[in-house]
């Protein structure tokens, strides 16, 4: 039985189209609403019902027969801010960025930026997780569920294998710096947009060259488009090197490699993965970091 406001009721059995849409929803990854109470849409009816009888009040009118002058007013709810993806939010970040000298420092400043409005619907933004001293540094693309709910980057399934293959090179969280190209979760897990990519673009970039890591993986597609700039696909960039130039022209050998998720998807495909965290490791070697 699913209810709704307004102590009313209604039942999948009595409203096939319902139940049908209800499943649709869940099978998109729909889990979230965009609010954390629910909303009395039964009280806004009346509300709307009884303006006119209350206007004509003020006027000095009698009210209309049949008017409902017993139902409350639904007291206003404000209204949520979500600021639209543009040029103009992209420049703000690219200012705001600059100006963070430490990884703290870039952190409060994403905390109280209100540019992109991915942030409107997540419920933490997911700065980073492990040792922001270390040698390796990871980059996925976005949280997801059960980051969105923790505050850190891969926890769910795709962190679990994730932890598992940095522990076949020898590595774990504490010798590893992991973050993600978007710090919000995009609603129903779906593909960030052109434009909040771009927003976002200039913190991750601030965070790696503040982090200063010796070796950067990217897991995914989009994260290893944005970092190396290249339009390939990741079945095409993975397996050999590529350069990340920070501001101050720092190059950073990069290792495309595919993401963990997409892993568990095709877990054939594992063993290109493993290839790729071999030649990450013998890079690691290299310079003198395991």
């Amino acid at each position: 039985m699913a209810s709704i406001s307004g102590n009313a009721s209604i039942s999948g059995n009595e409203f096939p189209d319902l139940r049908d849409l209800l499943a649709f929803y869940a099978a998109a990854g729909v889990d979230d609403a965009l609010v954390d109470d629910p909303i009395d849409r039964f009280a806004e009816s009346a509300q709307r019902q009884a303006a006119p009888a209350q206007q004509a009040a003020s006027a000095g009118e009698a009210p209309r027969a049949g008017a409902d002058r017993s139902a409350p007013a639904a007291p206003p709810r404000p209204a949520a801010v979500a600021a639209v993806p543009d040029e103009v939010q992209a420049a703000a970040a690219r200012e705001l960025a600059s100006k963070a000298t430490s990884l703290d420092e870039l952190k409060q400043i994403m905390e109280g930026f209100d540019g992109c409005n991915l942030k409107a619907t997540a419920k933490s933004m997911v700065f980073a997780d492990g040792n922001p001293e270390a040698d390796l540094m990871l980059v996925g693309e976005a949280p997801g569920r059960d980051e969105d709910l923790e505050g850190l980057p891969f926890v769910g399934r795709s962190g679990q294998l994730l932890d598992r293959i940095l522990a076949a090179i020898g590595l774990d969280r504490k010798s590893a710096y992991i973050a993600n190209v978007i710090p919000w979760r995009p609603p129903g897990n779906r593909t960030p947009t052109p434009h909040e990519t771009e927003i976002c673009r200039p913190f991750v970039e601030r965070q790696i060259a503040l982090a200063k890591p010796k070796v950067l993986v990217t897991l995914g597609g989009p994260s290893a488009k944005l970092l190396v700039g290249s339009q390939d696909g990741i079945l095409r960039l993975r397996g050999s090197w590529k350069s990340h130039v920070t501001a101050d022209g720092t190059v950073i050998p990069v290792m495309p490699t595919l993401h963990p998720a997409y892993l568990l998807r095709n877990p054939a495909h594992k063993k290109l993965a493993w290839r790729d965290f071999l030649e990450v490791k013998a890079k690691l070697r290299e310079l003198g970091s395991i």
